[in-house]
């Protein structure tokens, strides 16, 4: 990839993150990347296809933060304290990208691929909760969706949090968060 279409990528992250699809221009994302305009037209053929790859790609690199590592042989508990802390690190590090899936995910401009992709990130995710339910760790009570909700949403609120200067990170903190997080789903 060259360095112009990872500028125009990385700008339209941020763009689209802040200012939502409909808010965010190719001009600027052509601005914020440094480029002419007619540039990102040579690697993006519309401003849904470049949506569509940015989406792809970040849920790819998402998915494969979760898989780095995970402990496969641990119990319910440790993965899903993995998963976790997992995505809080990641929110640290790409929180425009976070942000980005979080709030494009049910877009009318996603393609079905990218709601594919989409679809095997959860899928990763709902396999651990499923596990700790016939485990009896997980609550059965609640669906695996709201359970799944519950853990992004708290990702993603924390991740603003942390962003936005209210909270610091610390390993004390984290730990604490996961604890919280798990006795709200398990049994």
């Amino acid at each position: 990839m060259s360095d112009k279409q990872e500028a125009i990528k990385q700008a339209a992250i941020t763009l689209f993150a802040r200012r939502g699809f409909d808010g965010t221009t190719v001009p600027l994302v052509a601005e914020e990347a440094s480029v002419g305009a007619g540039t990102i037209y040579r690697y993006f053929e519309n401003k849904e296809v470049l949506l569509n790859v940015i989406m792809q790609d970040e849920m790819f690199r998402l998915e494969e933060s979760l898989k780095a590592k995970f402990p496969y042989d641990k119990t319910t508990r440790d993965q899903f304290s993995h998963l976790f802390i997992t995505l809080i690190r990641y929110s640290q590090e790409n929180f425009d990208a976070l942000m980005l899936i979080n709030s494009h995910t049910t877009s009318r401009h996603i393609t079905d691929k990218t709601k594919c992709d989409y679809t095997s990130l959860l899928a990763f995710v709902s396999t651990i909760v499923e596990a700790g339910r016939e485990q009896e760790m997980i609550d059965r009570d609640l669906p695996i969706e709201a359970i799944v909700a519950i853990t992004f949403g708290a990702v993603v609120e924390l991740a603003k949090c942390f962003n936005g200067g209210e909270l610091s990170l610390t390993d004390t903190l984290l730990k604490t968060l996961d604890e919280k997080l798990w006795r709200a789903i398990s049994r």
